[in-house]
């Protein structure tokens, strides 16, 4: 694709970061790369995905699937889950719990709710609750 200053280069559809599950944005300098493009920043790409990412994953999905099926999970549950007793290890799991249930929503497994209707993982903010998809 062209990208020149006043060109309208047609975009290809926006990706999902493989680390925090938040939405890359075609830009024009990544035309030559984007099909090798899978994280949204440097700080993902050096990061990955982690053996607490996926334990906290597994926690999300195990947490809803012991609940009826409309039921919704705080991602503090699966937080609390993956640092046992420790009261204070929860807390900076959030934001990995977080990254979590967005990578579960590009697969399809989960959506993100809030004030009770789904939104976009990429752009809530504030509590989240987390739901199986029907």
């Amino acid at each position: 694709m062209a990208c020149r200053k006043n060109d309208v280069a047609p975009t290809p559809e926006d990706k999902i970061c493989q680390r925090c599950g938040r939405r890359i944005e075609w830009r024009c300098k990544w035309a030559r790369d984007w099909d090798s493009i899978r994280y949204c920043s440097e700080r993902c790409r050096k990061t990955r995905v982690t053996d607490v990412d996926q334990r906290l994953e597994r926690a999300i999905i195990e947490l809803l699937q012991g609940r009826s099926g409309a039921a919704t999970i705080c991602p503090s549950e699966a937080a609390r889950v993956v640092a046992g007793d420790d009261e204070q290890a929860w807390r900076p799991l959030m934001e990995p719990a977080r990254s979590a249930a967005r990578r579960l929503v590009a697969a399809g497994r989960v959506v993100i709710m809030q004030n009770g209707r789904k939104v976009d993982p990429s752009t809530a903010r504030g509590p989240i609750r987390i739901r199986l998809v029907r």
